[in-house]
């Protein structure tokens, strides 16, 4: 499994997966993501600022997408929880999404693999991955606990009024340096 930035030419794929997406919550009978969010003003941006990106799968085919967003992400200031690590090293991931004809192939549980192995070899300075759903989304909180995720906190009215959300975290691979220092291993 490949992850790649996605650019504007990819905008209406990465539109399409998340539609697909929203719908596969509304069939579960999840309430996230059924308002206006994400929509394609929230790709867009995305691309602008490089936290997009499209999934791949072995054979090429595009499956799924994500946005990796850089810290701050003030999302999370209102967290009920506490983080496992207090730093400004981190990044958020929002709006993943597996197309549903890539359903059930354990693409999403490889798509975290892959986040992890990347973020880890790619962003030495990354210090913690996290992530939020909506309090009924029982498949991402079983990807995000199965990938090693723990569990922080809740927020409240996220994106609605009345919505909650569990807010997950997870450390990437660190060992004290010689001078106490953490540093990331590959």
């Amino acid at each position: 499994m490949k992850i790649r930035k996605a650019t504007m030419a990819d905008l209406d794929v990465v539109v399409d997966i998340l539609r697909d997406g929203r719908n596969q919550l509304a069939e579960r009978g999840v309430d996230q993501w059924q308002g206006d969010y994400p929509n394609v003003t929230h790709v867009k941006e995305d691309i602008e600022h490089g936290y997009a990106y499209l999934v791949k799968a072995d054979d090429g085919q595009t499956v799924g997408t994500l946005a990796i967003v850089e810290a701050p992400d003030h999302f999370y200031d209102q967290l009920n929880g506490e983080w496992l690590i207090n730093t400004e090293n981190y990044v958020v991931i929002h709006r993943v999404a597996i197309h549903s004809q890539h359903a059930g192939k354990g693409y999403a549980s490889k798509l975290f693999m892959s986040l992890i192995e990347y973020l880890e070899i790619e962003r030495p300075d990354i210090k913690s991955i996290r992530l939020s759903t909506n309090e009924n989304n029982a498949a991402m909180q079983r990807i995000a606990t199965k990938s090693g995720f723990k569990k922080v906190g809740i927020l409240h009215g996220a994106f609605r009024s009345n919505e909650l959300s569990y807010v997950y975290e997870l450390l990437t691979k660190t060992r004290e340096g010689d001078y106490g220092e953490t540093k990331v291993l590959s």
